[in-house]
């Protein structure tokens, strides 16, 4: 059994939406005058060890931030950031990355000096109340990963990962799933594929 961890479970849904709506508004402020950087699909915006100088929001495609299995060398998918989104909010308060990020599609990004933003976090109670709430989303759906890669079998972890309102991506997109999940491409089209040859209505 598996832990589903969602802000829903903690905010109503009126709620919920108008704080979204709020962190957008300010984010939006807050990045008016950033300048933008393109990012062709596959290029790294930064990597594990850079120091931290900039502080970044999603305007269009994905960033992944993702790190490597130390023995296997399998890339393991942290967060996939979306327009909107910022990127790697912990990295407002530390010196260096503890993660690449890549772009999985042709992407952009809002760029602003992290020692204004972190500057403009103290004189303003709107963004830093945005910046706590994007936090705590981020560690839900942290936590959310955590617990489903705990899972030992794979098929579990996939049925949890379902169970979100995920669904599966097109087929050149899996490498995305697996790493999403914590196992190798070859187990995760392996389990598809007994999947597929399951018989209707058995488990």
């Amino acid at each position: 059994m598996y832990l589903q961890i969602n802000l829903m479970a903690f905010y109503p849904l009126r709620t919920f939406t108008r704080m979204i709506r709020i962190m957008s508004r300010i984010l939006d402020q807050v990045f008016s005058e950033a300048r933008t950087q393109a990012l062709p699909a596959g290029q790294r915006l930064f990597l594990t060890g850079d120091p931290v100088q900039s502080i970044f929001l999603v305007l269009a495609g994905r960033i992944v931030l993702v790190r490597r299995n130390r023995e296997s060398g399998a890339p393991l998918f942290l967060h996939i950031a979306g327009p909107g989104m910022m990127l790697a909010e912990a990295s407002v308060w530390s010196p260096a990355y503890h993660c690449d990020a890549q772009a999985l599609d042709d992407a952009e990004v809002a760029v602003i000096p992290r020692r204004w933003f972190r500057t403009e976090m103290t004189r303003n109670s709107e963004l830093a109340n945005a910046f706590a709430m994007d936090l705590a989303h981020a560690l839900q759906g942290a936590r959310l990963k955590a617990e489903i890669r705990s899972l030992p079998r794979l098929a579990d972890r996939l049925d949890a990962w379902l169970a979100e309102g995920n669904a599966f991506p097109e087929r050149g997109r899996l490498q995305e799933l697996a790493a999403e999940l914590g196992v190798t491409r070859e187990a995760l089209y392996r389990e598809m594929a007994r999947r597929r040859k399951k018989p209707a209505g058995r488990s």
